[in-house]
């Protein structure tokens, strides 16, 4: 039987509820619950969920932020200099390859910090991507082509996201 009496919430001990969390049992008002498909938990509880699939090792922020950051920088550096030759068509073709490259360098990223995932790991592989771009942007603002800047800057536009999704298993299409 269910004990619909009322009690004071673990964190807020002014506050009655009768709602408990479904992992511990612990009363808990509305503000400390989090919705799940599958009931309401205390925050403590979806912070130990959480910490279940953080995996990654110190050493795999300065891995996967390294590789993208190097690949990232081969890439922009190849888009760079085709652009500087196709103009304006460049523009297209940038965010048409963007997704492709991002996939490519998001998988090498993965491989080399050995699949361990990590929200950090994420974001720190994402800011390697934007980091890598920034000395081939450097380059073409200091010639004066805005036409390949413009270029780069759809092709990292496209490719940051890209990497980041990939990484993280969000997937875009089926």
């Amino acid at each position: 039987m269910i004990d619909t009496s009322s009690t004071h919430c673990y964190a807020h001990p002014t506050r009655e509820t009768s709602l408990r969390c479904k992992r511990c049992e612990r009363p808990m008002c509305a503000s400390c619950a989090v919705r799940t498909p599958t009931g309401y938990v205390c925050k403590d509880c979806v912070r130990a969920q959480q910490k279940t699939f953080d995996t990654a090792m110190w050493y795999d922020y300065l891995i996967g932020f390294g590789v993208t950051f190097v690949l990232s920088l081969i890439a922009s550096s190849l888009a760079g200099v085709v652009a500087s030759f196709l103009g304006f068509y460049m523009i297209f073709i940038a965010a048409a390859i963007g997704g492709g490259a991002g996939r490519f360098i998001a998988d090498i990223a993965l491989r080399a910090v050995s699949k361990r995932r990590s929200k950090s790991l994420f974001i720190s592989c994402a800011i390697g991507v934007v980091v890598g771009a920034i000395p081939v942007m450097v380059a073409l603002l200091f010639m004066g082509n805005m036409l390949a800047l413009i270029s780069l800057g759809v092709y990292v536009v496209v490719v940051t996201p890209t990497v980041y999704s990939r990484l993280s298993g969000i997937q875009l299409t089926r």
